[in-house]
């Protein structure tokens, strides 16, 4: 194994644990997050344990980093930020921060047919604000049953049942601002009249 490589895969363990302290996850939500037991994550960030690319992977996605990042590629000079895209189910994720600790943006395009057309509320901790830029965007928030359209903006605790997808065919694009329990956004709005 060349130098370089070895050295970067040493360095791993002390980025995995200033990433989790960053983002301020403990090791038994980053266990839960990813599926790695806890006493392997602790090898990993002491580097008691070397990363392979199954442990490596699962907490790249959970940050929200590419694995480059997660194990110090050499700089290449370049200043521009390249965040990269989650595909799945039909749902594009982009994020906009890379700061878990504090509250979370994402730009999030959904095409028609990837979600399942029945709502399937969820909860979690944190709080959400979201706004439409495109299209039409429906969002069952405990009993209500809403459709968004573009410039429109709603705000809910996550710990309320939630779902929310495309409407009427087409792709909706919307900003998602999400945060820790207690963490807002607000939005202020001249009253009418």
């Amino acid at each position: 194994m060349d130098d370089d490589l070895d050295d970067a895969i040493t360095a791993a363990g002390p980025r995995l644990r200033a990433l989790r302290k960053q983002r301020d996850i403990t090791l038994d939500e980053l266990s839960s997050q990813t599926g790695i037991s806890k006493s392997t994550l602790s090898r990993l960030e002491s580097g008691s344990r070397r990363p392979t690319l199954e442990l490596l992977l699962p907490l790249a996605r959970v940050y929200g980093v590419t694995l480059d990042e997660l194990v110090g590629a050499p700089p290449t000079g370049d200043p521009r930020v390249h965040l990269r895209p989650v595909t799945r189910n039909g749902m594009t994720m982009l994020p906009l921060t890379r700061r878990a600790g504090g509250i979370q943006a994402f730009k999030i395009i959904m095409s028609p047919g990837g979600r399942p057309e029945e709502p399937d509320p969820r909860t979690h901790e944190g709080y959400e604000w979201i706004y439409v830029l495109n299209g039409r965007l429906r969002l069952v928030l405990g009993d209500h049953d809403l459709v968004l359209t573009s410039g429109e903006a709603a705000e809910f605790d996550t710990r309320t049942p939630h779902w929310f997808g495309p409407v009427g065919g087409a792709a909706v694009e919307f900003l998602s601002l999400f945060g820790k329990q207690g963490e807002r956004a607000h939005l202020r709005a001249r009253p009418k009249g």
